[in-house]
């Protein structure tokens, strides 16, 4: 489809319409790649609106690469809490010393190296902070693409992926290719959304084949969902001198390598008829069967302080059990 389809117009009509209607963010403040970088990865499944101030707070605390690099990962952590998906923080740290040690590289090849930069990071970056004329593929910009030429692709398969990806290199080709990725990603998220879509607003109405065809409700294709996992996890709990035992988990499916409370995980057909809570952590619906403990011994047993069990692991799961272990 590419290579006969001409993107002029498309692009000229996207590029005006965004250069006229674009939201001022902070991380759109200049070409800082290093604000562009932290702005991309927060926005990983989290809205805008709810980005903004852990970003602005963020920022305050760590106003460099190298302040990043250079801060214990606790306290990176503790300034993620309330973010959630905290490997998002840990690669973000484990980036940032290669960073503040190497310079940013300029182009999706290289990032895209680094902890914690995919594709669409690596591009976005790339793109935005030093004009690489590469194309961005996330869920705004695969669902504008998708309606406007009326595509019914698997885009989770790599062939959907792929004819997607070629459309957004194509257009990036055309002009400022930060201009074009930001322009198909704000259209995403303000004109043509999930399920409010203001056509009238939009750029590419007239061309529109969603539009034209009635397929707006219907493309892009939903994504069958991952069945769900019950899980039931039996922690031990002990308190003393006002601390806890945590372990650094080796034996969960979820909060891999992160620190928790030692115990034992089994994987079930249905849900206990007993337990004293539940959680869920994705596809993991997590059954609670708690276990308190006047003490434990261990050689991997870490003893901390429960005021500094946020910081150590900011997941609300762990004061959950918490909470149930001390009402």
């Amino acid at each position: 489809m590419t290579a006969q389809y001409d993107y002029k117009l498309d692009h000229k009509q996207l590029t005006q319409w965004y250069k006229k209607n674009h939201r001022d963010l902070p991380w759109r403040a200049n070409k800082d790649p290093y604000r562009i970088w932290l702005s991309e990865v927060m926005l990983q499944q989290t809205t805008v609106v709810a980005v903004i101030p852990y970003f602005e707070k963020f920022l305050t605390k760590f106003s460099t690469v190298h302040k990043l690099a250079n801060a214990p990962e606790n306290e990176v952590l503790e300034a993620w809490a309330g973010l959630g998906y905290y490997s998002r923080a840990r690669n973000l740290h484990k980036a940032a010393k290669a960073l503040s040690a190497q310079g940013f590289p300029q182009t999706a090849a290289e990032l895209l190296e680094l902890p914690g930069f995919g594709p669409y990071t690596s591009r976005a970056v790339a793109s935005i902070a030093f004009g690489e004329k590469v194309g961005v593929l996330d869920g705004n910009v695969i669902r504008v693409l998708s309606r406007r030429f009326g595509l019914k692709l698997e885009w989770w398969n790599n062939k959907g992926r792929e004819q997607l990806q070629n459309i957004s290199d194509e257009l990036s080709k055309l002009g400022q290719a930060d201009v074009v990725n930001q322009g198909l990603m704000e259209l995403g998220a303000t004109v043509c959304t999930p399920q409010k879509v203001t056509c009238i607003l939009c750029p590419w109405a007239s061309a529109c084949v969603a539009r034209e065809k009635g397929l707006i409700e219907t493309l892009p294709l939903k994504k069958p969902r991952k069945e769900s996992e019950v899980w039931v996890w039996k922690p031990q709990v002990a308190i003393k001198d006002k601390k806890v035992a945590l372990i650094t988990n080796d034996y969960t499916p979820f909060l891999k390598g992160q620190m928790i409370f030692p115990g034992e995980i089994s994987k079930e057909k249905s849900k206990p008829k007993a337990y004293d809570a539940k959680h869920n952590i994705t596809h993991h619906d997590i059954f609670i069967q708690i276990t308190a403990k006047k003490s434990l011994t261990g050689k991997n047993l870490q003893w901390v302080a429960l005021k500094e069990l946020k910081k150590v692991n900011p997941s609300s799961l762990l004061q959950k059990v918490l909470n149930k272990v001390e009402a």
